[in-house]
């Protein structure tokens, strides 16, 4: 299958809103049981624990939205699909990360404008909701030492990011409105251009050339309020203006190694050399189909378009009693017709090569959790102790597995915080 194709089966896939958070095709299947690791007992664990270990792409906030769904239960991700929830944070010694305010992305119109923010607004407020719920377990952090104190507590990291600037329509005064909630991260794309920036998945190409001048603004005010710029997503043309243009290191939220598999939302090592240069990272992804080529079923995507057809039908909003069908039918698919997926060693291979490549100052994890990540022997987040297990037997270091969990994300932090303070003194 072509890039151009395999993008377009992935965008279209998103719409599937109503049925899980998960929504990438690639990853609609069940899961082999994850591999044997001791949770408690293993040095390896032991050392784990005393990371900060964070992901800086948390798509949990459009479960929070879904009738039923409690964060502070345990959940089955072949039950409901679902990878990140308090429970399983503690089991997989995750303290937190970047929790994602997504907006599928429509026309580039007012009304679709108004839409979408009206969409990231309540997206915002399902996770001041979720703070608000539960003190005792989650706390809001704005600033780079937030983390340390916040995992000192006790409690889960919740750092906030924007996953396709699409909401803020032409209005990039908006971007104060979502400082003020809390965000700290900002991607400008998706799957398709806008008004901010040309996407690496568009099957139409560039639009204009890497960001627009509307992008410029972006940039220029994002690093004015403090908040790190996420190129995940964006077309390498835009990724080159980001580099050149932010005044701070740029992240790669949740991408992967173009040279292990070129695929567009993949990075070539020239740029992964250019990020490194600049101070950036790049968080690893655990999305099937950007590790690996996978097969593609017919049946499996004709039964899939049936069940978007039904799920956009009956909209953003569904009832307990149909979020319940649609996730039935989901299921029976899945069973009926099972996807092709990638492994854990498949993830293993794209991080060892970051990290060969530009080394662990450079490098983390952001699998895309509820959003589609996830491989066969690490379907969810409680398998997180499996990574440091495995970097310590290749030969990484505790100060290395400190920078990769969570350090270097904390250093582009504190590197966004100091330029906007800079500017205002």
């Amino acid at each position: 299958m072509s890039h151009k194709t395999h993008c377009k089966l992935k965008f279209s896939s998103k719409l599937i809103t109503s049925v899980c958070a998960l929504t990438l095709l690639g990853a609609c299947a069940s899961f082999d049981a994850d591999l044997e690791f001791d949770t408690k007992k293993s040095a390896a664990r032991q050392l784990h624990d005393q990371f900060i270990v964070m992901d800086t792409h948390l798509d949990t906030p459009a479960n929070l939205a879904q009738p039923g769904f409690d964060i502070t239960e345990r959940h089955d991700p072949i039950l409901d699909y679902s990878q990140v929830d308090l429970p399983r944070m503690i089991e997989g010694g995750l303290d937190g990360g970047f929790w994602v305010i997504y907006t599928q992305q429509r026309s580039l119109t007012d009304i679709g404008y108004q839409t979408a923010r009206d969409h990231a607004i309540q997206r915002a407020i399902a996770i001041q909701r979720m703070l608000a719920a539960h003190p005792e377990h989650f706390e809001m952090a704005t600033k780079a030492s937030d983390a340390q104190r916040i995992k000192d507590s006790g409690k889960r990291i919740v750092y906030q990011s924007i996953e396709n600037s699409y909401p803020l329509g032409e209005d990039i005064s908006l971007l104060r409105t979502f400082y003020n909630f809390g965000v700290r991260m900002i991607g400008p794309v998706h799957f398709a251009n806008n008004q901010f920036a040309d996407s690496g998945t568009d099957i139409s190409g560039p639009k204009w050339g890497g960001l627009s001048p509307l992008g410029e603004e972006l940039v220029k005010e994002a690093n004015r309020l403090g908040m790190i710029i996420d190129a995940s997503h964006a077309h390498d043309l835009a990724f080159d203006d980001m580099v050149e243009l932010s005044a701070t290191p740029i992240i790669l939220s949740h991408s992967g190694t173009k040279a292990l598999y070129d695929h567009p939302r993949n990075l070539d090592d020239e740029r992964l050399k250019t990020l490194a240069a600049t101070g950036g990272v790049i968080q690893m992804n655990a999305l099937g189909a950007y590790l690996k080529e996978l097969r593609q079923f017919p049946a499996r995507q004709k039964a899939y378009a049936e069940l978007r057809k039904e799920s956009e039908a009956i909209g953003s909003n569904p009832t307990p009693e149909q979020f319940q069908m649609l996730l039935d039918k989901r299921r029976q698919i899945d069973a009926e017709f099972p996807a092709d997926m990638a492994d854990f060693e498949d993830f293993i291979e794209q991080l060892l090569y970051a990290l060969k490549l530009i080394g662990p100052d450079h490098v983390g994890i952001g699998a895309d959790w509820d959003g589609g990540g996830g491989v066969v022997g690490m379907r969810d987040i409680a398998a997180f102790p499996l990574i440091t297990e495995r970097l310590l037997k290749e030969g990484y270091s505790k100060e290395d597995l400190a920078k990769i969990w969570g350090g270097n994300v904390i250093r582009l932090m504190q590197a966004a915080e100091d330029h906007a303070a800079s500017l205002k003194n």
